[in-house]
Parts: structure tokens; sequence; C-alpha cells
């Protein structure tokens, strides 16, 4: 039986597995690492300490499906709506621009719910905290090497985290990669910022007209959600929490900055914006030092194939674009590089 490691559980690194799950035509083992507590990548959800059921998307905030994703890539929205997983956007967002014929898609149960979607239908074996530092061929297979714990064997590895973190990976894999795929990796570029999540206790009133808020006239503070309006939940139960993101410019100036002080900042610009809120129970910040990618590798049509035989290909919206239809591209062209060698 083939071992397949996919590095990164986000969505592309997901979908991977549960595409390669369906679409295998022999038996496959398959591994999901990463480096993170839980899954979901950059579209993670976080939950109140005080309350499981008080959540709030600290990543994606929604998905927007263009018509010719609509098309393209209609049988994985219909799967999706078909679970209940993805909800129309009902709820007010004030400054989105929307263009003729685009789709607004809310996760009534979080961003993080389609991750975990595609990774219970992979049935792989899901492995977190664990960082992959080298990557060595070994007769003819892979042994991956992380922080902690012994090294691994598998016949294929498909990495799927930010292609910075692919640059930064030790052992054989640095020889292998051709000058032209360095080039083409190391033009990869992303945009950095910060993401604030609050949560209130039941009963709290946050009384605006909207559900989120592109803000233009701030220098710290970009896009506000009330989550729980977002996906249209009322509870007596669940206090209201709200996602705060950051403008790139902040994200960039203070990348290296403690996360106590940027959130202190974070709180002085939002009273301007929302004078007088209360107190929250709780606060998660989020560093996101590779947000949205702002130049995705050249003529790379969804992955980037390092390595023969044993297999060893790179994915994501590194070789695509940012948004949900990127990494669903991504998976599938990575699908395509692995089907012929399972």
């Amino acid at each position: 039986m083939a071992r397949v490691l996919i590095v990164g559980a986000g969505l592309t690194g997901s979908l991977c597995a549960a595409l390669l799950r369906r679409e295998a035509a022999r038996p496959v083992h398959l591994a999901v690492w990463d480096k993170a507590g839980d899954s979901g990548g950059r579209m993670t959800t976080t939950s109140s300490p005080h309350n499981p059921q008080s959540t709030v998307d600290l990543g994606a905030q929604y998905i927007t499906r263009t018509p010719h994703y609509a098309q393209k890539h209609q049988s994985f929205y219909d799967e999706l709506l078909a679970h209940g997983i993805l909800k129309p956007l009902t709820s007010p967002i004030e400054g989105t621009v929307m263009k003729a014929g685009d789709c607004n898609f809310v996760a009534p149960q979080g961003v993080s719910s389609i991750i975990k979607h595609y990774l219970k239908e992979s049935g792989a074996a899901i492995c977190f905290r664990q960082c992959v530092t080298q990557i060595n061929l070994r007769n003819d297979k892979w042994e991956v090497s992380k922080e902690t714990g012994s090294p691994e064997q598998f016949d294929i590895v498909v990495l799927t985290m930010p292609v910075p973190q692919i640059l930064l990976l030790q052992g054989d894999i640095v020889n292998l990669i051709s000058e032209c795929q360095r080039q083409q990796l190391e033009s990869v570029s992303y945009s950095s910022r910060y993401a604030l999540g609050l949560f209130y206790e039941a009963g709290t009133k946050i009384d605006v007209p909207w559900a989120g808020q592109y803000i233009t006239s701030n220098p710290c503070i970009r896009f506000i959600s009330i989550d729980n309006k977002k996906r249209n939940i009322v509870s007596s139960e669940i206090g209201p929490s709200l996602a705060i993101q950051t403008t790139v410019p902040f994200g960039v100036t203070h990348l290296e900055h403690g996360i106590e002080e940027v959130q202190e900042l974070i709180f002085q610009q939002l009273e301007n914006i929302l004078p007088g809120l209360p107190q929250p129970v709780a606060t998660k910040c989020q560093k996101w030092r590779h947000s949205q990618v702002t130049n995705a590798a050249a003529n790379s049509p969804g992955q980037m194939t390092l390595h023969l035989k044993p297999l060893l290909v790179c994915g994501g919206d590194g070789f695509t674009h940012s948004n949900f239809d990127g990494c669903v591209a991504s998976a599938l062209c990575v699908l395509e590089a692995l089907k012929n060698h399972i």
C-alpha cells in the first residue's frame, strides 16, 4: 500500500486528501501533518475558552463564487451546500464590492468546518503539531523528519504549506529543487496582517445595522465581522463574537512586534470605530505572516513537481490565487500529477 504524506491541513491539503481517497485506483495510506494545533490553515475558526459553542473565523470570512467557477467547480459547491456546510450569505456586509453574477457563501459552523469535512471524507491519519524540518531520499522513498519524534518514510509527499516554508526545508530537497524552480518559488510573495477575535458574554448587545463592514478610513483596521450575525445564528446562550482584520500596511509594520502590544493597538483603533464596546470575556490575536498571495509562482499551473520517482509535489494558493477556488484548482492539479502514481 502506497504511503502518501500531505503536509498542511488547510483547504488545499484537506481537499487533496479527500480527492485522493475518492480517486485512487488502489488503496493508499494517507497521512496529513500540520504544525498547528488544529486543522484549517488560513481557514481557521477558533472558539472561546469559556464556551466552545462561541466561535470566530480568524482567516477567510466568506466565500465568493464567480460565474466562471460556479460552472467549473459546481460539484464542490453543490456538495458543501447539500451538507449544509455552506449557505448563501444573506446578512449585510457594508462596503463589499460585488461584480455581476457573484454569489457569497458563509459557513454556519465556521469556515474551518469545510476543512474538517474534507479531512473526514479522506479518512487520513491526521497529526497536529508536526513541524517538518527535513526531507531526504532513502531507498527510493522520502524520509521526512520533524521537530519531535522519529523520521517517517513515505512513497509520495505533497507539500501544501506557504511557499516560504517549503524553501526553509533542509535535507536532500535543497539540492533536488532546480535553479529555475527555486527562482519561481522565491518569486512567490504574500501580504501580512493580524486578526483579532473577541468573545462576549451571552446577552451582550452590539447595536450596529451590519454583520460585516469594510473600513477604508482607518490605518489599522480593514474589516470587522460580527461573526454570529454574519452566519445568521441567534442564541440566548451564546454571546456575540467579533473578528477584526487589520490592514496589510499595519500587519507589515508590526510583523515582529509582540502579540499583546499589537492587540492593544487594535483595541485603541476599534474604540474609534465602535465606541463604548463592552469588555470581551476572551480574546485571540492571530498573526498571518502569509496572509494572501500577492504574486503566485509563474508558469506553475496549480502545482510544481519537484521530483518524479519518488514523487514530491508542491501545491496551494502560491501556485494559483488566494481564495476557495484557487485552492480547489490547485488540489485538482495535484491530483492530476499523482494519478499515474496511485
